[in-house]
């Protein structure tokens, strides 16, 4: 069973820069793709970044140019490089492994950003 630990959330002031990590275990197979997803209160969770087994990037419009996945190559950590944080950035963090069919994933870390 795949399992994903998310830390590093936390307070920061807008404009700030805070990274994410996601430690994975289990077992995840070559194809996985691999992201980040957030969820506001009373929003629904919305795709943040995906790194595709091929090592091609996906983000969010809102995210784009300013937040950067990447993982190491044992695949068992994965991080989110957040910079230029604004307040609209407030979330609860999820990573996420999708692998034959199936999502996994973590229990979410909150980001806070004060204006």
């Amino acid at each position: 069973q795949v399992q994903l630990v998310e830390s590093g959330g936390g307070l920061v002031q807008a404009g700030e820069s805070l990274r994410l990590s996601c430690a994975a275990s289990g077992p995840i197979f070559r194809g996985a793709i691999m992201g980040w997803y957030r969820q506001a209160p009373g929003k629904q969770r919305d795709m943040v970044a995906q790194l595709t087994p091929g090592g091609n990037t996906l983000y969010g419009d809102s995210v784009k140019g300013r937040f950067a996945i990447s993982r190491n190559d044992a695949q068992t950590e994965i991080y989110l490089q957040m910079t230029t944080l604004k307040p609209e950035d407030t979330a609860v963090y999820y990573c996420n492994i999708y692998q034959r069919g199936v999502d996994f994933w973590g229990q979410g870390t909150q980001v806070t950003v004060s204006s």
